[in-house]
């Protein structure tokens, strides 16, 4: 399959390594041009393109990137791109330590459903709940007593399937987490959040999970 990733920092880095390593096709991009991605490609044998070109290198694109630089990729960046190139969203609202506030998540917006507003772009929420170090060396082989599972949630079943097989080829299982509106369940803050659950914890963690955003995920007036 070929894969498109605009972002190549913890989690761009270590999805660029598990997908080539299981023999995809990956094409990489970051905000510093293709150039700064020698040493990845190197490693990986990824090839460096550019944002434009990552959008429409793939069956599946991954936006990977901090949540206050979506905004500023290319207003036609999926211009032209077939409806059916899936497009996954990982990213996580850090008001307080990143990202700022974002008008549209404070007002109660589940975050992917802000980013595929600003995309012009259907997503499926993915790879936001573990960390990169993990996700690239914690995979198991399918049937593995404790085998880490990770939430998709997304509106269209064909790109959720998608989604769920790429994941158990990376070594992970995958749980339908529901619909987009409900991708509030694995946001930070949440309990599934930074957690290394196997399947039915994860789906017990979905369950536990209460929609109103805890004080330190929040923005603050300052």
């Amino acid at each position: 399959m070929k894969i498109g990733i605009i972002g190549a920092g913890n989690i761009g880095g270590a999805l660029t390594r598990r997908f080539t390593a299981v023999g995809h096709e990956v094409f990489v991009a970051n905000s510093r041009g293709p150039k700064s991605l020698a040493d990845l490609v190197a490693e990986t044998g990824a090839k460096a393109v550019t944002v434009n070109e990552a959008a429409r290198s793939g069956d599946v694109v991954i936006v990977t990137i901090p949540e206050k630089n979506i905004p500023q990729l290319p207003a036609d960046l999926f211009k032209g791109v077939p409806e059916n190139v899936v497009v996954i969203d990982t990213g996580n609202y850090y008001a307080q330590r990143r990202d700022g506030r974002i008008d549209g998540i404070e007002a109660g917006m589940t975050e992917s459903g802000w980013v595929a507003e600003q995309l012009h772009r259907p997503v499926i929420k993915a790879f936001n709940n573990i960390y990169a170090e993990h996700l690239l060396k914690k995979g198991r082989s399918k049937g593995t007593s404790g085998r880490i599972a990770l939430p998709v949630a997304g509106d269209d079943p064909a790109a959720k399937a998608m989604v769920l097989q790429l994941i158990d080829e990376i070594g992970f299982d995958g749980v339908d987490a529901g619909s987009l509106d409900e991708s509030w369940r694995q946001q930070p803050g949440t309990p599934v959040y930074c957690e290394d659950y196997d399947a039915e914890g994860v789906r017990r963690a979905l369950k536990e999970a209460t929609k109103d955003r805890k004080p330190e995920w929040r923005a603050t007036p300052k």
